[in-house]
Formats: structure tokens, sequence, C-alpha cells
């Protein structure tokens, strides 16, 4: 049959090689070519795992092969500057150009479609002026924290080390240092590698407790403060959870706790690690703030903050009751948006698990300011947030303070090859695999990341300056103009519903949060 005639080529093609060898020394290296891959061709023709190959000897693991090579030849063959995912070229082009401190201008006009929803833009000023600030910098800690800290507007969102490798956590670290701006540990715990650049960091401790992890899995006071009041940690971020899988929980194989990272996350070498979908040290909002006052003082008052993806709303709202109901107070909050990255998740959490940036960014500025606690609680943003525009837009609508991830990884580098989960990254960023580190100099990689930091934070003032301000807090959803419909543009404050300040305080059932607000109970993260 036809399926089978490269097969029988093959083996023409051997044997020929072979009988011919007698007197033609050279075809031996063909020989040995066209022998192996006859011999692949039988393995292909007698075995039972593979349906393709048993039909199609040889040429049935062409899929395998183009497989392998389908994101590379779609990256740089076939999508245009805007159809990538999850990041485009020219979205990816403008990271690089900035890091390597070269022009990131485009010609010729934009590429988007600027008539179709969901587009934005800025409104812009008729008295724009250049703002004078070049490191524009938000004072986080509650009234009464001892060791507020002051925060570059841009900083490196939360990547473990583990996930990512030696190098790249020591190249960040170096370029966070140079820069003046923060680099979140993730909840891998602080590693010797976050701590060789001397950059700020602040700890993220999530429901494993890495780095002050008891015998039993749960948190130990004694280990936390030991590396809490290190200098370098100028804040705690208890991860409730993440956006790229909220509700998850994690396993960390054996076979991957390496001496190093035993060393950071404070566990056994080579012994299976879980990390519970929730937090043993807590289990109501009341409770988490007892965790947070805890935290605050072992550390010897840094600010404490919690990080999430919005789920179920009334959630939300009880923590926020329980803040009315006992006077304490989270420092910071930060939401990650369901488009945030990891090494690997379910394609159903990537894709229909937690609320998106936007949609939890507008309703956490709703609740916060609803309940006359944002001029006390400070709101940080991540996810897929690597553009001054889109730094911009979510300030304008509440956020204080913006974090990255990925943006970071291509200012190392990153070439969005998708094998984060396969310890196969090409450019050694996302693997643990020494020979592929090799290619990563960390005193290079972190002046691409001191640049890209300060390449963003420049053009980010820029865009603040064409809306006639002098400071990022400055922005107001007015200045947010959101395309409804092809006719129909709205600003910020109108095409989200916002609401005003002390709103769930005074009328409650009168807002958009009316039936989460009934819902919420400050001693219960369960629905009333």
């Amino acid at each position: 049959m036809a399926r089978f005639i490269p097969f029988l080529i093959v083996i023409a093609l051997a044997a020929f090689c072979w009988f011919g060898f007698q007197t033609r020394m050279w075809l031996a290296i063909p020989g040995v070519a066209f022998g192996a891959l006859a011999l692949m061709g039988l393995y292909d023709l007698f075995q039972k795992k593979h349906t393709l190959w048993r039909n199609f000897p040889i040429i049935g693991r062409i899929r395998w092969v183009m497989e392998e090579l389908r994101p590379f030849f779609r990256a740089y063959m076939v999508e245009s500057e805007t159809e990538g995912r999850p990041f485009n070229h020219e979205q990816r082009a403008m990271v690089y150009r900035r890091a390597k401190n070269v022009s990131s201008v485009e010609p010729f006009g934009s590429h988007l479609d600027i008539d179709k929803p969901p587009y934005e833009w800025l409104a812009h000023s008729i008295a724009a002026d250049h703002p004078k600030e070049t490191d524009p910098r938000i004072l986080i800690g509650a009234p009464g924290t001892a060791q507020p800290y002051s925060a570059s507007v841009f900083n490196i969102s939360a990547m473990s080390f583990g996930s990512l490798g030696a190098k790249a956590i020591e190249s960040l670290n170096r370029g966070a240092a140079k820069g003046g701006f923060f680099h979140d540990t993730g909840e891998g715990g602080v590693s010797r590698y976050h701590k060789v650049g001397g950059g700020d960091l602040v700890w993220e401790l999530g429901s494993g407790y890495f780095g002050c992890r008891a015998e039993d899995g749960g948190f130990d006071p004694v280990q936390f403060a030991e590396t809490a009041k290190l200098d370098q940690v100028k804040m705690i971020e208890i991860k409730l959870s993440q956006g790229a899988k909220p509700g998850h929980g994690g396993v960390l194989p054996g076979a991957k706790v390496t001496p190093e990272i035993a060393e950071a996350r404070g566990i056994p070498v080579g012994q299976t690690c879980y990390s519970p979908p929730h937090h043993k040290a807590f289990d109501s909002p009341k409770g988490l703030l007892n965790f947070i006052d805890q935290l605050r003082e072992l550390s010897g008052g840094k600010p404490v903050g919690f990080k999430l993806c919005i789920g179920n709303r009334w959630e939300f709202l009880a923590i926020c009751k329980a803040m009315l109901e006992t006077g304490q107070r989270a420092d910071f909050i930060v939401i990650d948006g369901a488009e945030g990255g990891t090494g690997a998740a379910p394609a159903e959490f990537l894709d229909h698990v937690g609320a998106p940036l936007r949609a939890g960014l507008v309703f956490a500025r709703n609740a916060l300011v609803g309940c006359g606690l944002k001029d006390d609680i400070k709101l940080g943003v991540s996810g897929k947030q690597i553009s001054a525009f889109n730094m911009a837009a979510s300030m304008a609508l509440g956020a204080d303070w913006i974090n990255t991830a990925r943006g970071f990884m291509f200012s190392l580098g990153c070439i969005q090859s998708l094998s984060c989960h396969k310890n196969t990254c090409p450019t050694g960023i996302a693997t643990s695999d020494e020979s592929l580190q090799r290619g990563l100099v960390p005193m290079d990689k972190a002046e691409r990341v001191f640049h890209f930091h300060k390449n963003t934070v420049a053009a980010l003032m820029e865009v603040i300056g064409a809306a006639g301000c002098q400071h990022p807090s400055e922005l107001t959803p007015r200045h947010i103009m959101h395309r409804v419909t092809e006719d129909i543009a709205r600003p910020g404050h109108r095409a989200y519903d916002l609401l005003d300040s002390g709103a769930l305080l005074d009328h409650p059932e009168q807002t958009s949060l009316a039936t989460e607000w009934a819902l919420a109970q400050a001693d219960s993260f369960k629905p009333a």
C-alpha cells in the first residue's frame, strides 16, 4: 500500500548502501543513517502503543517533530504583530528593546483595531507637561506600621527559585538592586540567590510556608522571625491564591528537591512536598487579620499584606467587614489576574478559574473604597502588565503599583518557547539544567532587567504627563476611556460602575455589591 512506500524506499537505500560499501567507502555514512531509519521503521511496524507509527512507519513520526516545532513556526513565520498568545510579537519586541536600552518607538501607526471593543485609550490633556519625577514611589504601610516601605510603582512579581533557575533569580535581584525596585521571592522561600544581589525582597508565604515550615507542614514562627528580620526583606506577602491556578495547591516531587531548594524551602532533600490549596494558620477573615498582626510583630513591624485572585466575592468583602469590626488592617493587597502565568497548570484553571485582572481590580477597588479602607491599604496588581498604558489604566482604576513576572522574564531573554514545565527552557531561565543555565550571564542580564524597569517607568511618566499629571497617583478613572461598543465609549467611572467612598457603609443595598455584601460575614469565609 502507498503508506508503506517511504518505509520500503528506506529499506532499499539501506540495502544499496550496504552492498555498495564494498567498493564505495563513502556509502558507509548514508548506509548507517538509512539502516537506523530502517530499524526504526521495523520497530514502528510492530509496536502497539502508537497507531500512527504502526500504520505509517517512519513518516508517522513527522507529526511528533512538527508538534515540537509548531510554537517556533507560528511565532516566527505565521503570526502577525498582534496575534500571538499569551504575549504577541509586538509586546515581546517592546520589552526586548527596552531591556537592551534601544529605541522602542513604532512606525506608521497602530496595529490595533481601535474601533472595536474592548479597546481603551488615555484621555490626554491640553495642559500636558513633562513630570519632574523620574522615579515615582508609593509608601506602603497602614497607620501604626513601624517600618513602612517606599516602593517603586513597578516591580518584579512572584517567581520561586526552583521554578526559575539560580542564574535567573540572581540576575533579577541584581537588576532590582541597581534600579531600586523590589523582587518578590515567590512562595519557594528566600534562597541564597535572592540574597546575592542585595536587592529589596518581598517574601511571599504560600500555604506550604516554605522557609518557615514546621515538621507537620504548618507555620513555624521562630524560623519566620529569623528570615523576616533580614534587612533585605522589606515586606511580607501572604499568598491566598495565584491567578494562573487559584485554589489548586501544588506538589513538589522529591526528585526536584535538591540541596539548594531544600535549603531555601526548609524541607528535607529528596522528599516530596505538598502545598495544600488553603492555609493552616487561619480559617476565617478575622483569623487572617490575626495572622497578619502576628507576622508584622515577628518581622519587627514590616508591612504585611496578602495576594489573591478574586473568586467568591463575598469572601473578600468578609475580610473587609473583619477589618471594620476589629480595626486591624492589612498593609497592602495584591490582586493577581487569571491571565497570570505559571510554570504549569491544568488547562481548566488557566482558562476558566478566577477573575481576570481588570474585573478583580475594579471589584477590589470598589470594596475598599466602598468600605472607606482604601486610604489605609495600598493596592498592587499583577497579570500581563508590561506596557506603560496597561500600567496607567490599572492605576487610574485604583492600583497603587504594578508587578510583572513574565515581563521581567522577557527582559532576561525569554523567547516564549512554552517549555517552562519541561525543564528544557532554551534560554536557561525556567530550568535547573546547569548546561542550559550556562548561556545566562547574571551580570549582563541584570543590566537588561535594570534597563527594562527604567525605560518602562520612563514611558509610564510620559503617559502620565500626557494626562496632565505629575505622579501616577493623580490618575483617576475619568482619564481612561473604554469602548463599550463600536459606537459608544465611556469614561472609566461610568464603564465600570465605580462606587463612591463609604457607599457600602451608608447604603449597601443601593450598590452593585448588595447581594455579596449581605452574604459576607467577618467570622467566616462561608456565605451567611
